[in-house]
């Protein structure tokens, strides 16, 4: 593409079009735009229109497509053409960072991020000058540039946050700080400075404040990975400096970067050689009381959220996503003084606590923040480590738990006023959640009635933390790893239990609340049986919820519990009483129906599943229903989409197992579709072991004469596929078929069809694939496959006593003894340990196992050999009876002493001898 006029006047109007709401305007432009972006020039032209355009809305079109060029082009991947021309790279890493200091702030918002991800690739050794030429702006004294060089440098450098140490990694740190340490303290000191002479202008002080937060950050990226020799020596300057910071008048600053500051301080104090800042009896008083007392104080922007915003309110608090909350930091920050002064700063805050809970006590209408804040420091300080399973799993031995539960929380879960303090409740029921591992079980006990009554409070905070608490509780197991709440002790709740659950979807903003739903789940399968009564009732109003979600599915947590509160009912229903499965399907059957015709990808993973389950229960029949459904399963369209593949093929497999008669026998067309459908699988490096799922099914399951003209051309696919990408998954799948194979129809078959395809392919098959990679098949199910086929091969076919295949019989027991005794083989070739995955091109709706639908793991052997071993020994036994002389001959010529050590402890297992 030539870098004129017009050419810029094309993609500018191509990209007006791209912002058009009608799809019949915007596709066309959008595919235009991925046909020409690999040309070169292309994104030169993107910053070109973003500096020079006039109109400002294709400015920052341009800046938003230009970034998302380079997210999904700038990597360059092995074996893949380079898809940014080498003179466009070098371009673009000319002119970026003074086009992104230049630009207004939306613009450069963009820049900064496509900036970071150019440096996360290139930086340091493809764009070695990038932080002289940040680093000498902080010298222009103008805070819109000074910012911009800010922002650039923490995108490109919080990944030192949560990256694994290495020398690498240490050594680019080391690069960044040799030139980066000395200019960011310089420019921290003069904008504290700054923030003095410009005290009382509230203007300056924002732009000011955003600064000192940017750097924060930066300076908390930068010691994340504790390289203490730098910053050692200007430590306690920033520590005089942040702590004067947070004990301003707080109102005044913004809250990322208190929060930031106050990171900051908690992550110093957490290591050794810092230990001794914060030794000084004063010092440590002084943070305790006016860095984090009046940080952990519940706010005007708390409240609002709680009454208005409880969504985003429930996020922060119970998903961690408050991690720039000052309440978050302060609690982080006396997490972090307890490593080294526990006793000290406990005894600062006991004081505190007291003196909150008495201001409350005085009067509780006025001052319930006092209470709020005083619950929150009791945790921050009691909360040493902790697990999303078991909450805090180890706590401070100085602070009582169990008393402060009797003495303060206890009344706010009993208070029968339903709209009196709603955040003291939803605190005191979180207590209980938190410290569930640490609370004696009679006070567990105590709190499940109450925690089942706050599940009918207004207040939606409240009662998605009552649902969340008692999901948590349902959860916890006991010393012999059962619940630790038992469905005995639940029977007298049980009913009120799944009423208020069921009301609480009802009540405002919890139609679809994901606490609940998983609450639901959780319940049933606590209760198990104990549900049963209640399932009829229950069945209807969760197919009438899943009817209202399939019109537009928005959230994927409370649908995956829907789906699986529905597995659990169809489960315990149905173990108990298996004819109730055509309730089920009564029920269900219209809602599926919708789903499917309607297409509503996200939920039809979910629903192919939920089928499985319930014809997997019938016996050995397949409802027209179900037959009815079958043609349309082996739609290709439907298997163009990842998330559809495991699930779909589970189904077939299930149609196989209770009717491959049936399918055999209906028409025509649904063994070529079948084998249509493996052939599309095993050609994907991804889905190439449900190809193979699907083929063995139709091997076990289906009549052997209505595939036998099929056979040939399943194993010359096979050969194909192994000859164009042979990997480690497709080999052992292919060893698990192949014997698998020979099981169901006799070694003598399996030897006729290789060589079929070519003569003395058998021989080769043997020496090139199962017996050097028989060892890395896994699975127990699996092993014992390739141990009974392998078993067969030495013992039932003829070729193998009396043909060249002879010399390949030693090894190939050889193999299978190793099979037996030796560890798996588990490694894997060097080029291939990023195969599994391929790029799906766009949205795919990915695949969600449900736990609760979950099949056995089928053994298609069975009963009929217990133990593989002493199978081999019977039936050596049995050749050699045969053939007397011939068996023991072989072995004592080439079988290893080792194996054939093994090998007679297997005779005498089985009280065989060899003739």
């Amino acid at each position: 593409m030539e870098l004129n006029d017009a050419n810029l006047q094309t993609l500018t109007e191509f990209l007006r079009k791209t912002l058009d709401p009608d799809p019949t305007v915007r596709r066309p432009a959008e595919k235009f735009l991925e046909s020409v972006e690999g040309n070169q020039n292309y994104p030169l032209f993107l910053l070109t229109l973003l500096e020079k355009c006039q109109d400002n809305v294709i400015r920052v079109c341009a800046a938003v497509t230009f970034k998302n060029y380079i997210k999904r082009n700038w990597r360059i991947v092995e074996d893949e053409p380079n898809k940014v021309s080498d003179p466009d790279r070098t371009a673009i890493k000319a002119n970026i960072i003074n086009l992104m200091l230049s630009s207004p702030e939306q613009i450069q918002k963009q820049l900064s991020d496509a900036i970071s991800i150019i440096g996360r690739e290139d930086f340091p050794q493809k764009w070695p000058d990038l932080l002289t030429e940040m680093v000498t702006r902080f010298r222009s004294g103008d805070f819109h540039i000074i910012n911009g060089v800010l922002r650039t440098a923490h995108s490109l450098f919080k990944r030192y946050r949560h990256e694994f140490k290495s020398n690498e990694l240490w050594s680019e740190i080391k690069l960044v700080l040799d030139t980066f340490a000395l200019p960011l303290t310089e420019l921290f000191k003069a904008t504290i400075e700054l923030c003095q002479t410009h005290a009382t202008d509230i203007n300056a002080l924002k732009v000011l404040f955003s600064s000192l937060t940017l750097i924060s950050k930066l300076f908390y990226s930068l010691n994340f990975q504790d390289l203490p020799e730098f910053f050692e020596d200007n430590m306690e300057t920033w520590m005089t400096n942040f702590h004067g910071l947070l004990t301003l008048d707080n109102k005044l600053l913004q809250t990322d970067l208190v929060s930031n500051a106050i990171q900051f301080l908690a992550s110093v104090c957490e290591r050794p050689h810092y230990k001794h800042l914060f030794e000084d009896q004063n010092t440590l008083t002084s943070i305790c009381e006016k860095v984090i007392v009046p940080n952990m104080e519940f706010r005007s922007a708390d409240e609002e959220a709680f009454e208005d915003n409880s969504e985003e309110y429930i996020r922060r608090d119970l998903e961690g996503s408050d991690i720039d909350t000052r309440r978050r930091a302060a609690c982080d920050l006396v997490r972090g003084l307890c490593k080294f002064f526990e006793g000290p700063v406990t005894a600062i805050f006991s004081g505190y606590v007291n003196s909150m809970l008495g201001e409350y006590a005085k009067n509780p209408g006025e001052n319930w923040k006092h209470k709020d804040a005083a619950i929150y420091l009791v945790t921050s300080l009691a909360s040493k480590a902790q697990t999303q399973k078991h909450g805090i799993t180890q706590a401070n031995e100085l602070v009582n738990l169990n008393e402060f539960f009797v003495n303060h929380i206890l009344s706010d879960l009993k208070s029968s006023n339903v709209n009196e303090f709603p955040v003291l409740k939803a605190d005191a029921i979180k207590y209980v959640m938190i410290f569930r591992s640490q609370l004696p079980k009679e006070q567990l006990l105590q709190a499940v009635p109450l925690l089942i009554s706050h599940l009918q409070a207004e207040s939606t905070v409240e009662h998605t933390y009552a649902a969340h608490a008692l999901e948590r509780l349902f959860t916890m197991r006991g010393s012999s790893n059962t619940t630790l709440i038992t469905p005995a002790e639940m029977a007298p709740f049980t009913e009120q239990l799944l009423n208020n659950l069921f009301k609480a979807l009802a009540l405002p903003g919890s139609a679809e609340n994901e606490y609940i739903m998983k609450a639901i789940m959780r319940s049933f399968s606590l209760l198990q049986e104990a549900i049963v009564p209640y399932i009829p009732t229950l069945i209807g109003q969760l197919t009438h919820k899943l009817l209202l979600v399939s019109k537009n599915p928005s959230k994927p947590h409370f649908n995956h519990y829907l789906f699986e509160s529905l597995c659990l009912s169809v489960r315990i229903t149905c173990k108990a009483n298996p004819t109730t499965v055509s309730s089920f399907e009564e029920a269900l059957f219209p809602v599926f129906t919708e789903i499917l015709q309607n297409d509503v990808q996200e939920f039809l993973p979910y629903v192919f599943q939920v089928m499985s389950l319930l014809l997997e229960i019938h016996s050995n029949s397949i409802p027209s229903s179900y037959m009815a459904l079958f043609p349309h399963l082996l739609q290709p369209v439907l298997w163009e989409r990842t998330g559809n593949i495991p699930p779909l093929v589970r189904l077939l497999q299930a149609y196989l197992q209770k009717g491959g008669a049936s399918i055999a026998g209906s028409a025509a067309d649904k063994i070529p579709g079948l084998l249509g459908v493996f052939q599309k699988l095993i050609a994907s490096k991804a889905n190439d072991h449900q190809g193979f799922y699907l083929l063995n099914s139709i091997i076990e399951d289906m009549p052997p004469e209505s595939i036998t003209q099929y056979r040939k051309q399943i194993f010359i696919l096979l050969f194909q596929r192994l000859q164009s990408s042979k990997t480690t998954k497709f080999i052992k799948s292919f060893l698990v078929f192949i014997n698998l194979y020979c099981v169901k129809y006799g070694a003598i078959a399996l030897q006729e069809i290789f060589d079929s395809i070519q003569p003395k392919m058998f021989g080769m098959v043997l020496e090139k694939i199962i017996i050097p990679e028989v060892q890395k098949v896994s699975g127990p199910v699996e092993k014992k496959i390739c141990a009974v086929g392998i078993t067969k091969v030495l013992t039932e076919c003829p070729a193998m006593m009396d043909t060249e295949y002879t010399k390949l019989w030693t090894p190939l027991l050889q193999a299978l003894i190793g099979l037996f005794e030796l560890p798996e083989d588990d490694s894997i070739p060097d080029d291939e340990h990023f195969i599994d995955i391929e790029d799906a091109p766009g949205y795919q709706t990915a695949f969600s196992q449900l736990a609760f639908a979950g099949k056995k793991e089928h053994d298609p052997i069975g009963d009929a050999v217990g133990n593989p071993k002493i199978l081999l020994a019977q039936s050596l036994h049995k050749l050699s009876t045969a053939c007397p002389g011939r068996v023991p001959s072989m072995l004592s010529t080439s079988l290893n002493a080792e194996a054939l050590q093994f090998l007679q402890g297997y005779l005498q297992a089985a009280t065989v001898q060899l003739v």
